[in-house]
């Protein structure tokens, strides 16, 4: 496992401080405060370590109530809501400086089979076809295990206002369903709001943005290996108010909907710079 990537997951290997007590150290990404996903990912690990093995998450819904920081540890609070048949809730805070910055509810299911069905994953080219003929903006933050790709124009012909990326954290993971899910959770706020500001040619780097996420909902439908590619397909149908919504689809590269999200966010445009 490379350096950044055992880094990675070890920000994901929360200290206990008591049975529904943990706390997560912290990554600074660039950004003005916390990275979002690292909360999610760290809280539905809290959660997690509360539920037998047996049952897996399936769905996260939190928000965000203060911008975290992102060189201090964040302590997560689990709160076991309800241990039924089938499902197990839990309900997550997490706290720094003594003040909830996010909190979310999760829920686990025994594995189940039953009816099926799924939207179909656009059609576009592979991450190693895009690799050759260079086609694709290949993007990482330096020193940090994830990469994307970003395919040109909106493969999706469904989806007016959107755009398709593909994504994995480079090297290998272990064999551990769980932490994928984890990480998945992590990754799943990287370009999802950003995709509202494409139809307004607003830069995310742009110095009279003010953009946060506000919440954000995922569902994990199938298990998925993180180290290999999976495809985000985006769209975002609605913005106004100083607020965006936006929608992703996350399939892997055999066409398996393996997971959906949803966030809306803060995105408001300043007459001047503020940043």
């Amino acid at each position: 496992m490379s350096d950044p990537l055992n880094a990675l997951v070890e920000l994901m290997n929360l200290e206990t401080l008591e049975e529904t007590l943990f706390r997560g150290q912290s990554q600074d990404l660039g950004f003005p405060q916390l990275y979002g996903g690292q909360v999610l990912g760290q809280a539905l690990v809290a959660a997690s370590r509360t539920v037998p093995a047996e049952r897996s998450a399936h769905s996260q819904h939190g928000y965000f109530l203060r911008p975290g920081d992102p060189h201090r540890p964040v302590v997560y609070q689990v709160d076991t809501i309800r241990d039924g048949g089938n499902f197990t809730t839990r309900r997550v805070t997490a706290i720094q400086k003594g003040r909830p910055i996010f909190f979310c509810s999760a829920s686990f299911q025994t594995s189940e089979t039953n009816l099926s069905h799924q939207r179909p994953m656009p059609d576009v080219p592979t991450p190693e076809a895009l690799l050759e003929n260079g086609s694709a903006q290949h993007s990482r933050f330096p020193g940090h295990p994830i990469e994307f790709l970003y395919l040109p124009g909106n493969p999706d012909q469904g989806v007016p206002t959107g755009q398709c990326l593909w994504f994995r954290f480079s090297g290998t993971l272990p064999d551990d369903p769980a932490l994928h899910r984890h990480l998945l959770s992590y990754a799943s706020d990287f370009n999802l709001l950003t995709t509202s500001l494409a139809p307004h040619e607003v830069e995310y780097t742009d110095p009279r943005l003010q953009i946060a996420s506000l919440d954000h909902a995922l569902w994990l439908h199938e298990d998925a290996r993180l180290d290999d590619w999976l495809l985000y397909v985006i769209d975002s149908p609605w913005a106004g108010g100083s607020r965006a919504l936006a929608r992703g689809s996350l399939y892997d590269r055999h066409g398996r909907l393996v997971a959906s999200s949803a966030q809306e966010g803060l995105t408001r445009v300043h007459d001047k710079p503020i940043r």
